[in-house]
């Protein structure tokens, strides 16, 4: 991988049309990543943090521009090619979790490999190992109504992990959560890079959180502001 980037952006545009209006949502962003960065995205509302997130995820494409991941243009993919790379390399933590209600931590866990055919022993083995990476052992046959918002932010996390991604995307994962509980989940990430090595990039409005980040990007009106590293 040049340069060890995981990411790269070269010029990348993304307009929406809106009736007869078009919105710029990020304007031009050129930028790299390089494998085992915990990056935060930061910026006002309205500034682009969920377009990047997004396209960053292979969740929508640019209208302009290059996105490679892992050296692999993946800005002009299909739909379907789009969908396995999310599959393969790419794990979501989200600020509600999104988990399955009245199904157990391990049957959520469990899901992305159902999803790609994998025998159901293999899968229940590495959904396991998964929830003991975030400190759920004991916990993995409760149901999500029996965990609380801190544990369910766990489970979120082991399911994103299972896949053993090279990339953890993570929108506002603290947002729903109380400072203590919040500062938890920050710590799992920080061991999580610090042991895996993962790439991990967090769009948040909360500077605690963008503290572990090694290099922060802050956007303003679909462009880069300012960036900071450590």
């Amino acid at each position: 991988m040049e340069n060890n980037n995981l990411i790269r952006f070269e010029d990348i545009k993304r307009i929406y049309d809106v009736g007869e209006t078009q919105v710029r949502a990020l304007r031009g962003i050129t930028y790299s990543i390089q494998q085992g960065d915990i990056v935060a995205i930061m910026g006002p509302s309205g500034s682009g943090k969920s377009t990047l997130m997004n396209l960053i995820g292979c969740l929508d494409r640019p209208t302009e521009g290059k996105y490679f991941l892992e050296g692999e243009e993946v800005s002009t993919l299909d739909k379907n090619r789009l969908a396995r790379i999310r599959n393969k390399k790419i794990g979501f933590v989200f600020q509600t979790f999104n988990l399955l209600a009245r199904t157990t931590a391990l049957e959520n866990t469990e899901l992305p490999l159902l999803y790609s055919n994998m025998p159901g022993k293999k899968a229940k083995a590495l959904a396991l190992k998964s929830l003991s990476l975030v400190g759920l052992e004991g916990r993995e046959l409760h149901k999500t109504n029996q965990l609380s918002g801190g544990e369910q932010q766990r489970v979120a996390i082991a399911r994103a992990l299972v896949n053993n991604p090279s990339l953890l995307l993570a929108d506002e994962p603290t947002g729903n959560l109380d400072t203590k509980t919040g500062r938890e989940i920050m710590e799992i990430f920080k061991k999580l890079n610090q042991e895996k090595n993962i790439t991990i990039i967090l769009v948040t409005h909360d500077s605690e959180v963008a503290q572990i980040s090694h290099q922060r990007i802050y956007l303003r009106d679909g462009l880069i502001e300012k960036e900071e590293r450590e």
